[in-house]
């Protein structure tokens, strides 16, 4: 079985827990024998492919026709950013795109323009422009490679995927990671939701990382069903090695994530302040980064706590594991999770945590405290009780990391593999 795969981002260089999900399935399927193309928009040249192949888009020289032009604009349109695929074009690209449209049907193997895309692979103000060139190179590499079924992970890649079977014709699976209900809540950008909805429709099945999401995939998005099932993620087991020595005799309780709204950063905060109005031994750490950065830093000033609270930045590798090595305790109050792969890190690391029942992963995990995420008053006696009740959380960090071992990337693989040849004939 050959898998085109499309994904936004790949380890070490990853914003958030997409990427690492991407390179844990594609080892998971090489495990079965089945082999990956993972195409990207941008790879930096030290990514690990043991066991598979990566195919950078930035890589990709671009060749259209104007009757390949109009077909694949013809399905971007109907997913809604097909507004921003000419402006991609030079002047002289665009002149000749234009008066390709409209000659004489002899010249429809016209050559409409070449080019190679540098993608930055990234989320800012061009993530459309860039979803929408990918599309292009998607359909390019999809005439180009061998391959059985086709793979696209989250919305950045599902116009990639439309293209990529339209121009060739395979099954198409789309892998949801998130929502953009889980993003934004009620708020949602309609722009994004069109392009979801649009690439759900255009599969032949759907992959939902939790049966929360494969909820909302269902009732928010119209899709049946019998097309939509759920994998849940697991995490790849690292060596266990010596804890550190902690730079305070204070107890650490951490939060690592986006600091965004669909995290929760601003109940870990006020979970915080009620902590400390019990407790002085404990410091809180908050890593990652965000559009609620400054407001969790005015909320920290708020009520007086920032000798007690630190923040990091935005951490990766090393430095992750790092921080759980000498953490006590790990809090997620995700006001909506799709799944959550830190926690699962954390427990391997024998790190007690905190969940919120409005996450993906609470529906495999048994040792680890569950509360709503809007419940500060249930979070703080959660982290009160872990963190000065020594046989409480002696009980979590001992079961912590045989439950997460159990949950194998392996595993998840030969589940996919199984999706991918029921499509196959």
């Amino acid at each position: 079985m050959k898998v085109l795969m499309f994904g936004w981002e790949f380890p070490p260089h990853i914003s958030g827990g997409l990427g690492t999900a991407c390179y844990g399935l594609v080892k998971g399927l090489a495990y079965h024998g089945t082999e990956v193309v993972f195409v990207a928009p941008k790879l930096m040249g030290d990514e690990d492919s043991e066991g598979f192949n990566l195919l950078s888009a930035s890589e990709v020289d671009l060749t259209l026709t104007r009757e390949e032009a109009e077909l694949i604009w013809s399905k971007m349109t109907m997913i809604g950013v097909g507004s921003y695929l000419v402006p991609y074009l030079s002047p002289q690209q665009f002149k000749t795109y234009t008066e390709s449209v409209v000659v004489d049907e002899k010249r429809v193997h016209e050559e409409v323009f070449q080019t190679r895309f540098q993608f930055e692979g990234k989320y800012g103000k061009d993530l459309f422009q860039e979803v929408s060139r990918y599309g292009l190179v998607a359909a390019k590499v999809a005439k180009e490679q061998d391959f059985d079924v086709i793979h696209a992970h989250d919305w950045m890649t599902y116009p990639a995927g439309v293209a990529a079977k339209q121009a060739s014709g395979k099954q198409l699976i789309l892998h949801v990671h998130a929502t953009e209900f889980d993003r934004s809540g009620e708020h949602v950008n309609q722009r994004v939701y069109d392009i979801e909805r649009a690439g759900m429709e255009a599969a032949n099945k759907i992959i939902t990382v939790s049966n929360r999401t494969r909820t909302i995939v269902i009732e928010r998005y119209g899709i049946h069903p019998d097309k939509v099932v759920t994998v849940h993620n697991a995490v790849i087991t690292s060596p266990e090695g010596k804890k550190p020595k902690k730079w305070v005799d204070d107890k650490i309780v951490t939060f690592l994530g986006r600091i965004t709204y669909q995290k929760g950063p601003d109940y870990f905060i006020e979970a915080a302040a009620k902590v400390l109005e019990r407790s002085s031994n404990v410091r809180f750490v908050m890593a990652g980064s965000g559009d609620m950065m400054e407001k969790m830093i005015k909320l920290v000033a708020k009520h007086r706590i920032g000798d007690r609270f630190h923040f990091t930045g935005f951490l990766k590798g090393k430095e992750v594991s790092d921080l759980f090595n000498i953490s006590d305790v790990y809090v997620m109050p995700s006001v909506s999770e799709p799944f959550g792969i830190s926690p699962l890190e954390a427990m391997q690391s024998r790190v007690p945590v905190v969940i919120s029942k409005q996450s993906g992963v609470a529906e495999v995990l048994h040792h680890a405290i569950k509360t709503d995420f809007w419940d500060i008053d249930a979070i703080a006696d959660a982290i009160y009780a872990l963190v000065h009740y020594d046989g409480l959380s002696r009980m979590f960090r001992s079961q912590a990391r045989e439950e997460v071992e159990a949950l194998k990337w392996d595993e998840v693989g030969y589940k996919v593999s199984t999706i991918y040849k029921s499509l196959v004939p």
